[in-house]
């Protein structure tokens, strides 16, 4: 498994725009096809070209495991209608005021972690949709738990003021180990610049030297 630098829209915040899992990457309507081509390359995926809530912003208004894709309640018909057609997976909508649901929610196929500002009945749809065990926690200070945490099924990044524990309590939900770190020369918001999958990890531009060292930890250990 490599670890690969790249840019989109001319920035390192991948992970706001674009969501992948093992089978599948949805980038957004006009995503350039060299970038995409290269996207499917690195992560060995199929890259499908869509929109959540009519923007570009995928990766932050959704979330993806490789059981099931959530929506926000604001995403329209036809955004449901076309993932339910193109993929074998489920899709659910989760009918919250949060609607960035990639900042409140991080999932593998073990768990996930999820923010506490969420009812239980939410959490119910999490679980059933991703078909994950669901456990709320807040980290370093934050309830943006899928905006401090990026995972794939062999490891995890997380904002690196994380304590102990709640890196002990990451590593039990989702199944893997867990390394703090940075990502883009700094930035604590770690799934804003990481797209990770069981084949690859990529990074924004700006990913720096001992960010990729930390990373190796997280994911290739």
């Amino acid at each position: 498994m490599d670890i690969i630098k790249f840019d989109v829209y001319r920035g390192p915040n991948l992970g706001v725009y674009i969501s992948v899992n093992d089978k599948i990457g949805l980038v957004p309507m006009g995503f350039a096809e060299s970038k995409s081509e290269k996207l499917a390359g690195y992560l060995d995926i199929e890259i499908l070209h869509t929109a959540v809530a009519n923007t570009r912003l995928i990766g932050a208004l959704s979330v993806m495991n490789n059981n099931g894709i959530l929506l926000p309640i604001t995403a329209y018909q036809n955004e449901y209608d076309y993932l339910k057609e193109v993929t074998d997976m489920e899709v659910g909508v989760l009918d919250t005021k949060f609607n960035a649901l990639g900042n409140v929610i991080c999932a593998n196929d073990k768990g996930a972690v999820v923010s506490t500002l969420l009812s239980k009945e939410e959490c119910k749809t999490i679980s059933d949709v991703l078909g994950v065990e669901v456990v709320q926690k807040k980290i370093a200070g934050s309830n943006l738990s899928g905006v401090v945490l990026s995972a794939n099924n062999s490891g995890a990044a997380i904002h690196p003021g994380a304590s102990d524990a709640e890196i002990r309590t990451v590593s039990n939900v989702m199944g893997v180990s867990v390394e703090p770190s940075s990502i883009n020369n700094g930035i604590p918001y770690v799934s804003s610049g990481i797209l990770a999958n069981d084949s690859c990890i990529v990074v924004g531009s700006l990913t720096s030297g001992p960010e990729i060292m930390n990373l190796t930890r997280a994911f290739l250990n």
